[in-house]
């Protein structure tokens, strides 16, 4: 990631109006911002969500609240809670989430 062309801004993310991406189960709530070619998200994931696909994209994803699910496609299964984070490089490992309880999530990719 190569953060250029930036100026600083501040963001209310309560007056982002969320896009809503269905899940296989669920649903995810985006809100987004991008600003040079870098994506930064809230997501909230409600409960019961689930991935309807596998993910390649690289991320940094931080657990704002709730508990997260992430299943890697080799089987690996990690469980994030508040206060932790995962960072993966593009097309490193492909991966998806899970939430049984919901959660919201700060994402920069």
């Amino acid at each position: 990631m190569n953060m250029q062309n930036i100026s600083f801004f501040t963001t209310d993310w309560s007056s982002i109006e969320p896009v809503e991406h269905p899940g296989e189960s669920g649903k995810a709530l985006w809100r987004t911002i991008e600003a040079g070619g870098i994506r930064v998200r809230v997501v909230e994931y409600t409960p019961g969500y689930k991935a309807d696909h596998w993910c390649s994209k690289g991320h940094i994803l931080f657990v704002v609240k709730g508990k997260l699910k992430t299943e890697l496609e080799d089987g690996r299964i990690f469980t994030l809670t508040e206060g932790m984070s995962y960072q993966v490089a593009d097309g490193a490992e492909t991966h998806r989430s899970s939430t049984e309880r919901g959660a919201t999530l700060f994402i920069v990719d």
